[in-house]
Protein backbone atom coordinates (compact mmCIF):
# COMPACT_ATOMS: atom_id res chain seq x y z
CA UNK A 1 0.00 0.00 0.00
CA UNK A 2 1.51 3.59 -1.03
CA UNK A 3 2.07 6.14 1.64
CA UNK A 4 -1.10 8.43 2.36
CA UNK A 5 1.07 11.40 0.91
CA UNK A 6 0.96 9.06 -2.51
CA UNK A 7 -2.81 8.01 -2.48
CA UNK A 8 -3.30 10.75 -4.87
CA UNK A 9 -1.06 8.97 -7.56
CA UNK A 10 -2.56 5.63 -6.42
CA UNK A 11 -6.51 6.75 -7.57
CA UNK A 12 -5.88 9.21 -10.29
CA UNK A 13 -7.19 12.56 -8.16
CA UNK A 14 -6.23 14.00 -4.99
CA UNK A 15 -9.36 15.12 -4.20
CA UNK A 16 -10.91 12.05 -5.04
CA UNK A 17 -8.34 10.15 -2.45
CA UNK A 18 -9.23 12.70 0.05
CA UNK A 19 -12.63 12.05 -0.32
CA UNK A 20 -12.34 8.49 0.34
CA UNK A 21 -9.80 8.36 3.04
CA UNK A 22 -12.29 10.84 5.08
CA UNK A 23 -15.43 8.72 4.19
CA UNK A 24 -13.93 5.74 5.59
CA UNK A 25 -11.93 7.70 8.65
CA UNK A 26 -15.22 9.32 9.13
CA UNK A 27 -16.27 7.73 12.53
CA UNK A 28 -12.97 5.95 13.18
CA UNK A 29 -11.41 6.24 16.37
CA UNK A 30 -7.88 7.09 16.37
CA UNK A 31 -5.34 4.84 18.33
CA UNK A 32 -2.00 5.71 18.87
CA UNK A 33 0.35 2.62 19.59
CA UNK A 34 3.62 2.99 21.31
CA UNK A 35 6.32 1.04 21.82
CA UNK A 36 7.98 -2.30 19.57
CA UNK A 37 6.03 -3.61 16.72
CA UNK A 38 5.51 -7.46 17.23
CA UNK A 39 5.14 -7.89 13.81
CA UNK A 40 8.54 -6.46 13.14
CA UNK A 41 9.83 -8.27 16.24
CA UNK A 42 8.69 -11.29 15.04
CA UNK A 43 9.98 -10.89 12.18
CA UNK A 44 13.54 -10.06 13.44
CA UNK A 45 13.25 -13.00 15.10
CA UNK A 46 13.26 -15.15 12.05
CA UNK A 47 15.58 -13.21 10.34
CA UNK A 48 18.28 -14.48 13.34
CA UNK A 49 16.74 -18.01 12.76
CA UNK A 50 17.39 -18.40 9.19
CA UNK A 51 21.29 -16.82 8.60
CA UNK A 52 22.46 -18.57 12.37
CA UNK A 53 22.70 -15.75 14.38
CA UNK A 54 20.36 -16.71 17.11
CA UNK A 55 22.32 -15.77 19.89
CA UNK A 56 20.46 -18.27 22.31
Amino acid sequence: MPAPDRWGETFGDETVAAAMIDRLVHHAEVHSLKGESYRMRGRSELGRLQTGNDSN
